[in-house]
């Protein structure tokens, strides 16, 4: 069995062949790092949009669900990025999530404003938007037989 815990220089690794191989395959060329980014932010700004757009008081219920779903999209990101390879998988979940923020003001809210729902349908076209691009990447990226 081949040592292993060594420090330093990944040259010498006994596996870094196969180990560059499996990181160019999962990176794809990676042009999905230039989506993994925005849909961080996006997750980020969801999160927080009850706070920006001043709708914590009259829309509870829509405060709970952005900042659920915030995390859920911020979450999303975090995997893509950590291990794309399992997780472009769920960029169709995403393109659901997207959806599901543009009609959440009216399931989930009662009587929003007009700035409640340009604020949610404008994160769930981006949602939408950044998700097909997600299955996109994906769909290029992986292999076939």
């Amino acid at each position: 069995m081949a040592n292993v815990s060594h420090r330093g220089d990944m040259t010498t690794h006994p596996d870094v062949s196969e180990m560059r191989a499996r990181y160019a395959r999962m990176l794809g060329g990676r042009d999905v790092a230039l989506v993994d980014g925005p849909v961080f932010l996006l997750g980020l700004y969801c999160a927080a949009s009850p706070w920006i757009v001043h709708y914590t008081a009259s829309q509870p219920a829509l405060v709970t669900h952005n900042l659920i779903m915030g995390i859920a999209i911020g979450l999303l990101a975090l995997g893509f990025t950590r291990a794309p390879e399992r997780m472009y998988g769920l960029s169709w979940a995403m393109c659901a999530m997207g959806v599901w923020l543009i009609i959440a003001p009216w399931i989930v809210g009662s009587g929003p404003d007009r700035g409640v729902i340009i604020n949610n349908v404008v994160i769930g076209a981006l949602a939408l938007l950044l998700g097909l691009l997600c299955a996109g990447t994906a769909a290029k990226s992986t292999p076939r037989p």
